[in-house]
């Protein structure tokens, strides 16, 4: 498989060199300054190009688009949408004459990944993302106070979220607040809580059924010119796997992947395969999803996630966790093999190592939450370890 490193551009504290140290040569990068709804031009599109390419010796080069962002009014189907779909083929198609064909999106209504902690103290002292559905209880119950909330939550969670929020100071509150927004990169606004009772507000009558068929239009609009000119449109599972803040989300476990790729039946309407998004739902057997929908994977993220009984999780060693990460590999290795055996171009999937660990002298250096440098160094490592031992005992190509 390809080796891919998330970087969130010149801004981004982990540079361009450590990707290549890491062994890593492709970039998966996005535009984060341009907001969201407005065109990608082929100029932006070249001068990130060139600042990965200005360094020969790197031999890096952009291989995946995440994300190309869905405006808030697509996902809600609000008003004359006609503006927002031509600028986003508009885009797609200048990202494809750039020769960047892999577009990673994803259709979470109104935040992104969330979690509750950035920074969960590890043995050794090493910090780690963690979601606690307590806190989240709390967040959604006693700050944001959402109607209805409470029946979201089982009792013991409810007890638990009450002291939480009783205990809390102002600031716990706020770095709270910050740590469930830190999900959103990039150009966007991030909500206080008055603003976000009011986004909520415009999906108050956005029901489960309603959002799929948002999602449905549009893969209509968009997937005709992914087929045209060539692109992989690779939508990314919810994170976490489930309803949150009285919002739908229908991208979180078998029947919602296999409504997506039979809704437009087309090999430009795929998956971004997220082991840790998917691997968080207790519902999900992530090696049985990555058989069942391995022809339809454009784009891999591998991590994993140790869940608890209430609904918690925190993010794993790469290797660790709930997910049989030795399975995952082995699937996406036949189904290369199958690509290649079929005689497909790009055949190779490209993957990445998301979210590690803040590790050794990673810490402090305010990187994006998730996406230190040595933790997914070390995870690249492990799962490069994996995948070549996998290879070599069952004869498949890397």
């Amino acid at each position: 498989m390809q080796e891919t490193w998330r970087w969130f551009g010149p801004d981004d504290v982990v540079p361009l060199h450590a990707i290549r140290q890491a062994g890593a040569s492709g970039v998966v990068t996005a535009l984060h300054q341009i907001p969201y709804g407005s065109l990608w031009d082929v100029e932006a599109i070249e001068q990130r190009m060139a600042v990965i390419a200005a360094d020969a010796s790197l031999a890096l080069h952009w291989s995946v688009v995440e994300s190309l962002p869905i405006h808030e009014r697509i996902k809600l189907g609000e008003g004359d949408l006609s503006g927002l779909f031509d600028t986003y083929r508009q885009s797609m198609r200048n990202l494809a004459a750039c020769g960047i064909k892999t577009i990673c999106y994803n259709f979470m209504p109104v935040v992104d990944w969330t979690r509750t902690e950035l920074y969960h103290p590890l043995p050794g002292g090493g910090r780690a993302l963690r979601f606690n559905m307590h806190e989240f209880a709390a967040f959604d119950c006693f700050m944001l106070g959402r109607a209805g909330a409470e029946t979201d939550y089982s009792n013991e969670v409810l007890a638990k979220a009450r002291v939480w929020f009783d205990r809390a100071s102002e600031t716990d509150r706020e770095t709270l607040l910050a740590s469930i927004m830190a999900g959103l990169p990039g150009a966007f606004d991030r909500y206080d809580i008055p603003s976000l009772r009011l986004m909520l507000d415009r999906y108050k009558d956005i029901s489960r059924d309603a959002l799929r068929e948002n999602l449905a239009r549009f893969l209509r609009e968009v997937i005709p010119v992914a087929e045209e000119f060539g692109i992989h449109m690779a939508i990314h599972p919810d994170d976490p796997p489930r309803d949150i803040m009285g919002l739908p989300r229908i991208v979180s476990g078998a029947d919602d992947l296999a409504f997506i790729t039979s809704t437009v039946s087309s090999e430009a309407n795929g998956i971004t395969f997220c082991t840790g998004s998917l691997g968080a739902g207790p519902q999900n057997d992530v090696p049985a999803l990555a058989r069942r929908f391995a022809g339809h994977i454009h784009f891999v993220h591998l991590r994993n996630v140790a869940k608890e009984p209430d609904g918690s999780f925190m993010e794993a060693d790469h290797l660790g966790g709930d997910t049989d990460m030795v399975s995952v590999v082995e699937i996406l290795l036949e189904e290369q093999k199958r690509r290649r055996d079929a005689g497909k171009t790009g055949w190779r999937i490209p993957f990445r190592p998301d979210h590690g660990h803040e590790l050794l002298d990673d810490a402090g250096k305010r990187s994006f939450p998730g996406y230190s440098a040595i933790g997914r160094l070390k995870g690249l490592a492990e799962i490069r370890g994996v995948m070549t031992a996998t290879a070599q005992l069952r004869g498949l190509p890397t």
